[in-house]
């Protein structure tokens, strides 16, 4: 049997396995199985990847490995990095959809958090949508 790693998410909902014994790097599993999870809507745009150090533990990988993934990943289109503040995913073609949906259901939890009720977080969007 292939000895392998599963990643458990902690920040982000990706899931990545590493089959160590197959002739395919590590850095282009990462790809192929992060594409099929763009691709397929599993992941939304948006949405935050672990951390290169985080991933590579995770993994049992070395994170120049990750950094690679993530690298070809940008470059391809399909993820964005963000410095310091992380790695996301990126709108494709016809997620802006989901994006704006992503982006809709985390305003609508601030405004929970700040204690706008649901018709004050409407009227400021209706005002936005206005300008």
């Amino acid at each position: 049997m292939a000895e392998s790693w599963r990643r458990t998410p902690t920040e982000s909902p990706v899931t990545f396995e590493i089959d160590t014994s197959a002739s395919i790097p590590p850095f282009e599993q990462i790809k192929a199985q992060a594409i099929a999870q763009i691709t397929s809507g599993e992941l939304l745009a948006g949405t935050k990847l672990a951390t290169v150090r985080q991933l590579a533990s995770d993994l049992g990988i070395a994170p120049n490995t990750v950094a690679r993934a993530y690298r070809e990943l940008e470059a391809d289109g399909f993820l964005h990095s963000r410095g310091r503040n992380g790695t996301v995913v990126k709108a494709q073609p016809g997620d802006a959809a989901a994006l704006l949906q992503l982006e809709a259901k985390a305003y609508a939890s601030r405004a929970a958090e700040l204690g706008i009720s649901d018709d004050e977080a409407l009227r400021f969007i209706t005002i936005a949508l206005k300008k």
